[in-house]
């Protein structure tokens, strides 16, 4: 039992300024926070990539970095092409769980720009993370890879991609990297 639980429902969270909080709420608000949000697929990425430059290993594991060759994306909300010149840093733990950072830029049909910045994580046991480190295809129920990307753009009319949060469920194939794109309702 929390120190300041009466046995009413209760709102817990992090508040302005960086310090928690709580305080009574109303049964129909405390409902509503119970149910899980809801996704809302906005894209697919194809993203092509480049061999990867083996950096080597180091204290906190093995470094790669994959060259971003261009790609195209395609969904409900978004569409265009994924410009060249970016790359996913790639750090294989200790452990075989890849830390992912992808950053590039997208250009939608309409000619606006979006900058991206994709963390991530994927792991699987390690004969399948081995396969896919050689870029060898692999069925992707046999591995976990999520990212959670973040927008940021000038264009007014995709604000909403800079103030939203998105999650994406990532399957890698020789040459192409594919994220499926949802936004958190």
């Amino acid at each position: 039992m929390l120190p300041f639980d009466n046995g009413s429902p209760a709102l817990v969270g992090w508040g302005a300024g960086g310090h928690w909080f709580y305080g009574i709420c109303p049964q129909e608000v405390y409902v509503r926070l119970d149910h899980p949000p809801e996704l809302e697929h906005v894209t697919t990425l194809n993203v092509l990539v480049e061999d990867p430059l083996e950096i080597g290993e180091l204290p906190t594991g093995r470094r790669r970095i994959i060259p971003i060759a261009g790609g195209t994306f395609e969904g409900p909300m978004l569409a265009g092409e994924v410009l060249c010149g970016g790359a996913d840093w790639q750090l294989i733990r200790p452990d075989g769980c890849a830390e992912i950072m992808a950053r590039y830029t997208l250009r939608t049909r309409a000619g606006s720009l979006i900058e991206v910045e994709n963390g991530g994580v994927r792991h699987a046991a390690e004969p399948i993370m081995e396969r896919l480190i050689r870029g060898e295809p692999v069925d992707p129920d046999q591995y976990y890879f999520r990212t959670a990307p973040r927008f940021q753009t000038a264009d007014p009319a995709l604000a909403w991609l800079t103030r939203d949060l998105f999650i994406g469920r990532g399957i890698r194939e020789p040459g192409r990297v594919c994220i499926q794109v949802y936004r958190v309702g």
